[in-house]
């Protein structure tokens, strides 16, 4: 559980490093509002994990074994992508700031299919909520790090000095790959690439009832509540904070919501089963997605931020936990790696592709509308979870078939 949270800090720092940080320092170079939403595809490596996850499957590096070796070339790979990354200058050559920004991007997600893989390897079936959580934890403090320390810093010290200390805080993460233990299996490496690559998706899509709806969830679940958070930092500097309201009060205070919000997830799923969870805390996000239409209407009142931020943050705590939860669940220990960076592909694919057109909506529909829109997005995703009603009840509520069917 400690390994968990504390490679959630190392998968949590660099996201937001091409999200928010990236984003003020866009705005404050004065870049137009459509660019800034283009920018998000520089995540578009976090929507294709699944090819190259086969090689993490079937390959293990000489030294460290299969999940820490990856894991530590990788971190070292991202460290320096950190470092370049703040020595662009987006008034002179916007496309190097792309480059660099992708490159982050990519070790980033080639980091986090290797760290999920860990994760589901070393826990029990029965731990996987709570180590979602505690997994959450660790990501929400590497994203408060990048994102509000960051702002804060870049506030009084500039951005390029900002992304140095950003890639010196991969220090923890190298130092946790080295001292952890590598997971423990019973099962041989995949014989062949080809058999890590199709076997996988054969098993996933013949064992599974439901598999496709299944896929459809996992890309709708969250999808409004991430398109609003694409476009948060431009909403926040437009309506008049500061970089040090939005690190000091939007990160460091809504942290501590997000935190109860992690735990209170993790024991949610043990109380009342994954299926109420994630109905309960899916609806919840949405309603914390509109309440930031009502900032239009109050302005730059700092009290307001506070509440407004503070419910979704915990809200989406809870819901990220029970997400988490559910698609480790998923996966085979067989091809951990591989079914796992299919089923956060899907999840990214809202942070990416579909986030690319935020900006664009942002402008053409108002700040109040777009994000009453993108609250009204979540309601797909909850009505296909009825689907699933069967195998996500709770264990004591289910029939002992039905429960070891959930197991197996």
């Amino acid at each position: 559980m400690i390994v968990a949270a504390l490679m959630g800090f190392a998968s949590g720092l660099p996201l937001l490093l091409t999200l928010t940080l990236l984003q003020a320092w866009l705005t404050q170079a004065g870049v137009s509002l459509g660019e800034i939403g283009l920018f998000a595809l520089v995540g578009i490596p976090y929507t294709i994990k699944f090819l190259w996850a086969p090689l993490m499957d079937r390959y293990a590096p000489p030294l460290l074994g299969r999940r820490r070796g990856w894991l530590f070339a990788l971190q070292l790979l991202l460290a320096l992508a950190i470092l370049l990354l703040g020595q662009t200058d987006p008034h002179r050559n916007l496309t190097e700031v792309a480059v660099f920004a992708l490159l982050v991007a990519l070790f980033s997600a080639m980091q986090d299919t290797v760290i999920d893989a860990y994760r589901r390897e070393s826990l029990a079936d029965d731990e996987q909520g709570l180590g979602a959580s505690l997994y959450v934890w660790g990501y929400r403090v590497g994203m408060l790090v990048a994102s509000g320390g960051g702002l804060i810093m870049a506030q009084y010290a500039g951005f390029a000095l900002t992304f140095a200390a950003m890639a010196a805080l991969m220090l923890p993460g190298l130092v946790t790959t080295l001292l952890a233990p590598e997971p423990v299996t019973h099962r041989p490496l995949p014989p062949s690439l080809r058999v890590a690559v199709v076997g996988p998706f054969v098993e996933f899509f013949t064992q599974r009832r439901n598999a496709v709806l299944i896929l459809l969830f996992v890309l709708l679940y969250k999808l409004g509540d991430t398109l609003a958070t694409t476009m948060t930092t431009p909403f926040y500097l437009e309506l008049g904070y500061s970089k040090a309201d939005i690190g000091t009060v939007v990160k460091l205070f809504g942290f501590w919501a997000t935190v109860l919000g992690g735990f209170a997830g993790g024991i949610g799923i043990l109380r009342i089963g994954q299926y109420r969870a994630l109905w309960l805390f899916g609806l919840l996000q949405a309603l914390s997605t509109a309440g930031f239409a009502w900032l239009v209407y109050t302005g730059p009142v700092i009290g307001w931020l506070a509440v407004i931020i503070a419910f979704e943050n915990f809200t989406g705590g809870m819901g990220t936990a029970a997400f988490i939860g559910f698609m480790a669940n998923l996966t085979n220990r067989e091809f951990t790696a591989t079914q796992y960076a299919l089923l956060t592909s899907l999840m990214g694919v809202p942070r990416t592709l579909l986030a690319a057109s935020t900006g664009y909506m942002a402008a053409s529909l108002g700040w109040a509308d777009f994000f009453i829109v993108c609250a009204l997005l979540a309601i797909p995703g909850l009505l296909l979870l009825r689907r699933f009603r069967d195998w996500l009840q709770p264990a004591s509520d289910a029939p002992a078939d039905a429960t070891q069917a959930n197991r197996e």
